[in-house]
């Protein structure tokens, strides 16, 4: 009876974590949440994804506040002049967590008036502009959800997703798959490489009608067109003019939002 071959097997973790038995975990990965977002009657859902390091503009502020006199005290040390440079150039992007923090109290005021369980605001459940937007879902008194993932640094839940919508995943493949099966719409602000990862997955799924089209916005117009150049891709023949049609680029949460609406109307 102390055998672990006598452990049962749902219960024996040594035996669920074995390699033979990745299949299981995956489709564990996609029920449990499965259920529980049905159990919660979440119809559908607005994807908003961005930076991890774009942070509130109080704390924005306060770190570049540090950086400065950190390298007040070495002013010849490149690794502190760098790191001044970068906070910088954080304090200028944390407009970006207002802005998301914004177009997520319009969509969650638009879910509020549909019963709360359309459009309802889902991130990757981390900092940054992911904290914004669950933010403002919570500013509103509306649900919201956050899709984390394991991961060796940085990812821990922010405090404003609705606790019992709190997911926590190891698969991104499966996490990806639920980002996608209610999103009416995704919203993606300046990020580095989890942002353009989620945003070019969704614009090929959609590209192939892998998925049903649904409205892709990227704010920031000076960031995105500084990042890809979407025209180069089309001189090149990567991908061809109807293809930018799949992208649509705004300023403002209100531009964004604006946008949304009327590709939900049509």
């Amino acid at each position: 009876m102390d055998s672990a071959s006598y452990r049962l097997a749902y219960v024996d973790e040594d035996f669920m974590l074995r390699d033979e038995l990745r299949a299981v975990r995956l489709q564990l990965e996609w029920l449990k949440p499965d259920l529980i977002l049905e159990e919660n009657q979440v119809v559908s859902t607005v994807v908003i994804f961005g930076g991890a390091r774009f942070r509130d503009p109080e704390v924005a502020e306060r770190d570049l506040r540090t950086a400065t006199e950190m390298l007040a005290q070495n002013p010849a040390a490149e690794l502190l002049q760098r790191n001044q440079k970068v906070a910088e150039n954080a304090l200028k992007n944390s407009h970006y967590y207002q802005q998301a923090r914004t177009l997520a109290q319009k969509l969650t005021e638009l879910s509020l008036l549909r019963g709360g369980n359309e459009f309802v605001v889902a991130t990757g459940g981390g900092p940054g502009i992911m904290e914004a937007a669950n933010r403002g879902a919570a500013d509103m008194g509306g649900k919201s959800i956050g899709f984390n993932i394991v991961l060796p640094f940085e990812q821990q839940p922010n405090p404003y997703i609705t606790q019992d919508l709190c997911f926590q995943f190891h698969y991104f493949a499966m996490r990806k798959m639920h980002f996608l099966k209610r999103a009416r719409g995704l919203a993606a602000f300046p990020g580095g490489f989890g942002t353009l990862d989620e945003l070019f997955e969704t614009l090929t799924l959609i590209q192939t009608t892998k998925i049903q089209p649904l409205p892709v916005v990227l704010i920031g117009k000076e960031y995105w067109n500084k990042l890809i150049s979407f025209d180069y891709l089309i001189e090149q023949g990567a991908i061809t003019e109807g293809d930018l049609q799949l992208v649509h680029f705004v300023d403002t949460a209100e531009e964004a939002y604006q946008y949304l609406c009327q590709s939900w109307a049509d």
